[in-house]
């Protein structure tokens, strides 16, 4: 990998960011409720231009984003993390219509985005999903699919429950779903192999004006996950709290109605039916299945999902869709998680879907998940790298004044030694994402294997600094509240999210030894 180091005014940006997550974000964060939707913090995420920035820079400047904000507020960094990882696809692969529709409420944090890849008995095994997209003959002249012309902020009619039009599944004994005009609550995504060679290719955007100053001139007012996420793993999602498609322009911290997949008493179950696609005549299909992990489930206002259109095809008979929130036989349920990000679950009750709906090609949309995570996975590192900075300054400050033994726990040399390798493996894995960002913006060779290394190494060194960082501070990290009690529970999730370690090795080992083969050298 090549030697990397940042420029001055990508430091100064950083530093920037670093102090915009704690006096603007940070405020904003703690008056959410964990494990929801926060619509006010992803508003002001918007207003930064740091929603915008997501479409409009590079690898490097995504990483350098998530690890600034991780630093001083990792809620900011879910949220927007978890918004590039559902929308990114519609960016990248989308229409001019489906992009006109959508990235501007996006990007102004009125509407929220959802990754739908993981299943109940699919999630590091990606090519495995069977959420069913089943083809279906129609009348000619049938319209599209009820939902499919509304536009975005357009309420359901009333006593309509929105997502039953086309009676939604739902668990045995579940209370019914909410009705529309009950107001939200305010508050605060199985990972997938990656195949050789999917989604290098450099910058994923194009500059627009920016209202803070980035590196070199850029600005933040241009879009910049997570964990998070996994794709389709993590945190909480609220029930019967999300936040209506707003029209272009419109205000994102307006009263928001509740969400057409708030499906409360819902709970993941293995034995769901495969989520597929069946089409309805030549370019119309029906949607059946569950999908499970899904980051800001069931609140999200567009879906990127993912659906086996040809049966027995593996990774090549998946075709990626563009679901919005209000389709007919839509309905989701929150799950509560150990790490505080929304997540949840989406049942696909013969969801309609038509070509107008489709992301890329038919049968081409394991491509559009992979290109995706190529781009979000070395983020995940830095969003792990920001963690770990976070914990080794802490550790720094409360051995340097902490008195025992008769001097500063940084005069005992076990304590200094651990503080050094604390240091040691966060700046090593740093630069392995760094280098892996830049390879993804260079389009140079090997980046899956690259974006593998370092989100592996950069959530395994987090999780050793922020355990050993909890260990020197003894039973004060313990207490709720505390800095290093909340970024205990943070710091797990990424080592699951958009591709579990084992499966990164394994990504590893694979490329290695597909890229020996083929050129008759190691790598």
């Amino acid at each position: 990998m090549p030697a990397f180091s940042l420029e001055p005014e990508q430091l100064a940006w950083c530093a920037e960011l670093r102090t915009l997550a704690a006096d603007r974000l940070r405020p904003l964060a703690e008056k959410g409720e964990p494990g929801r939707v926060n619509h006010a913090l992803l508003a002001e995420l918007g207003r930064l231009g740091l929603l915008e920035r997501l479409f409009t820079s590079g690898a490097l400047d995504l990483c350098l984003m998530r690890e600034s904000l991780a630093y001083a507020c990792t809620e900011a960094e879910t949220a927007l993390a978890l918004q590039g990882l559902g929308a990114h696809p519609v960016h990248a692969h989308g229409t001019p219509d489906q992009r006109e529709r959508w990235l501007p409420a996006v990007t102004d944090g009125s509407a929220v985005a959802a990754f739908a890849l993981s299943e109940p008995g699919a999630g590091s095994d990606a090519a495995a999903l069977a959420l069913r997209a089943e083809p279906e003959d129609v009348e000619p002249g049938d319209g599209g699919p009820s939902g499919a012309g509304r536009p975005p902020g357009t309420a359901f009619p009333a006593g309509t429950a929105r997502g039953t039009e086309a009676g939604p599944h739902r668990e045995p004994g579940a209370p019914p779903l909410p009705e529309p005009g009950i107001p939200p609550r305010t508050g605060p995504g199985g990972p997938p192999l990656t195949e050789p060679g999917a989604g290098p290719g450099g910058r994923f955007g194009e500059p627009g004006v920016p209202p803070l100053a980035g590196p070199g001139g850029s600005s933040l007012a241009e879009p910049g996950g997570a964990p998070l996420v996994d794709p389709g793993a993590g945190p909480l999602g609220r029930a019967g709290g999300a936040t209506p498609l707003a029209a272009s322009g419109g205000s994102p911290l307006a009263e928001q109605p509740p969400s057409p997949l708030a499906g409360p008493g819902a709970t993941p179950s293995a034995s769901a039916a495969p989520l597929t696609a069946r089409p309805e005549g030549h370019a119309r299909w029906r949607l059946t299945g569950r999908k499970c992990w899904i980051s800001n489930a069931p609140e999200a206002d567009l879906c990127t999902v993912f659906a086996r259109t040809t049966p027995g095809a593996g990774s090549r008979g998946v075709t990626a869709f563009l679901v919005p929130a209000d389709r007919p036989g839509l309905t989701g349920s929150a799950l509560e998680m150990l790490s505080p990000h929304p997540i949840g679950t989406l049942d696909f009750d013969a969801v309609p879907v038509t070509a107008d709906d489709v992301l890329g090609e038919v049968d081409r949309g394991f491509r559009v998940a992979m290109g995706t995570l190529n781009l979000f996975r070395p983020s995940v590192g830095a969003f792990a790298v920001g963690m770990a900075q976070a914990a080794l300054d802490a550790t720094l400050a409360h051995t340097a004044r902490r008195q025992a033994f008769g001097g500063t726990l940084s005069d005992l040399q076990t304590v200094a030694h651990q503080v050094a390798e604390m240091a040691l493996r966060t700046e090593a894995a740093r630069l392995m994402v760094y280098a892996a960002a830049t390879a993804y913006d260079d389009g140079a060779p090997g980046v899956p294997r690259r974006a593998a290394m370092a989100k592996l190494l950069a959530t395994e060194t987090a999780q050793y600094v922020v355990d050993t960082a909890v260990q020197l501070h003894g039973a004060r990290a313990l207490r709720r509240g505390h800095l290093l009690e909340h970024l205990y529970r943070e710091v797990r999730a990424p080592r699951i999210y958009e591709g579990a370690s084992e499966v990164q090795r394994s990504i590893i080992a694979k490329e290695l030894y597909a890229a020996m083969h083929t050129t008759g050298e190691a790598p």
